[in-house]
């Protein structure tokens, strides 16, 4: 999916870079080349007259011929829509820090499912997401089974040590396109980051902490598992990215006008 935010897609090419991608390590056919699916994107969001929209592209395995189980005899089909932009989080958690759960619920292993695709094979962030739900959480990160936090539903996780580098999950997760703008964002102000297995203990001990969703950008967090976050409220490592994050949208280097 890709977003639109004041009539213009926001890093278009990255996420149509990363729906080939996932398509190609899933091998499914979407029909056409990602200029036809530009097309298609922008004519979603022509037609629905939306000037910030969540465009979805989605390729499904198909129907292979009745009494068959050979998967290369499915049709791919390809479809595409627009929405009004979805937030992950509401304005009071975006302004006071959402309350994350780390799960007990083990995310399943990149060896079954390339956890680096796009994909909704999501039962497992499901589950843990109801249980952190039902708990009273906001919402939730789940892990590898080795006392590592990896990923959640539709975000990726980071947070900020007391040396002031940021953390963020090597393996075993979504290359986001958010998360791939927040590793840049990074680069571009000068603060460090680092990309490795970060242990529960470590996010729940953070000075700071936040998500990282095409459904909102930088979203904070400020507190996990019933711990405050640092002094619990958005530190100024995150407020500083939320801010160069909307900021890189009026970025014409990031941006792909929308002719209505």
């Amino acid at each position: 999916m890709v977003t639109a935010w004041d009539g213009a897609f926001f890093r278009l090419d990255a996420h149509l870079e990363r729906f080939a991608a996932s398509c190609a390590r899933f091998r499914l056919d979407p029909g056409m080349a990602m200029p036809q699916v530009a097309q298609v994107l922008a004519e979603c969001v022509r037609r629905s007259g939306l000037r910030r929209a969540y465009v979805e592209m989605i390729v499904t395995r198909g129907q292979p011929p009745w009494g068959s189980r050979d998967p290369r005899q499915a049709v791919n089909q390809f479809y595409a829509f627009a929405v009004p932009y979805v937030w992950i989080a509401n304005e009071a958690q975006r302004a006071q820090g959402l309350h994350l759960h780390v799960s007990d619920v083990q995310r399943i292993p990149s060896a079954s499912v390339d956890a680096r695709a796009k994909n909704y094979h999501w039962n497992d962030l499901t589950m843990g997401l109801l249980g952190a739900l039902d708990a009273g959480f906001d919402t939730v990160v789940l892990s590898d089974g080795a006392g590592h936090v990896v990923e959640g539903p539709g975000f990726n996780v980071f947070c900020v040590g007391a040396d002031g580098v940021i953390v963020t999950p090597a393996s075993g997760v979504l290359e986001g396109v958010t998360r791939r703008t927040v590793i840049e964002m990074a680069q571009a102000l000068g603060l460090p980051l680092q990309q490795r297995a970060l242990p529960a203990a470590e996010l729940r001990g953070a000075r700071e902490a936040f998500l990282s969703s095409s459904g909102g950008g930088v979203l904070p967090v400020t507190r996990v598992d019933g711990a405050t976050i640092g002094d619990g409220r958005v530190g100024a490592v995150t407020q500083r990215l939320i801010e160069t994050y909307w900021a890189w949208h009026r970025d014409p280097r990031y941006s792909t006008p929308i002719a209505y």
